[in-house]
């Protein structure tokens, strides 16, 4: 979508965009979940899941993409998407990926999520994919109820790993 002063949108980030998908990445996981993990294992995480090679290798991934979310032309959050053989875990031809959403701290509450969100589902109808899937920490009740009220339902789980302990996400489906 293309900028306009003063409205929401989004826009595919490069590899010119590195430093500020590290930047914004670990700023986002840390103030989400950095409370309720172990500190040795939570900082051994941040260092390899978001790190400037990591993260230019998933740019790299064929059928990843991530999105910096802007308002007022300022950079609020990022979203990232996975299609085919990218996929964390399904891989399903039909399907649609959300692996991560995340709004600044100081931007939550504003409808940006909720927003976003939409973004996803319209990206998904546009590609004439049949349903977005995610996973969500079975420990995030918040987030939970806002993916519930938009019609996700649960169909598993999967193990993730901080460090080296294994925490269960659920996973959540909508049709499109």
């Amino acid at each position: 979508m293309k900028p306009v002063s003063n409205e929401r949108y989004y826009r595919l980030c490069t590899l010119a965009d590195l430093d500020m998908l590290v930047n914004i990445s670990k700023e986002t996981f840390i103030a989400a979940f950095e409370k309720d993990n172990d500190p040795n294992d939570f900082v051994d995480y941040i260092g390899s899941a978001f790190s400037p090679e990591q993260l230019r290798q998933e740019l790299d991934t064929k059928g990843t993409r991530f999105y910096f979310v802007y308002e007022d032309m300022d950079l609020v959050g990022y979203f990232k998407l996975n299609t085919g053989k990218a996929q964390s875990d399904i891989k399903d031809r039909v399907s649609l990926e959300l692996e991560r959403i995340y709004v600044l701290p100081n931007k939550q509450g504003l409808g940006i999520g909720a927003w976003i969100l939409e973004q996803v589902i319209a990206i998904a109808k546009n590609d004439a994919l049949d349903y977005v899937w995610l996973g969500v920490w079975e420990h995030n009740p918040k987030a939970i109820r806002f993916y519930l009220r938009y019609g996700f339902t649960k169909f598993g789980t999967h193990p993730y790993f901080i460090g080296g302990d294994k925490q269960t996400d659920w996973l959540l489906r909508l049709k499109v």
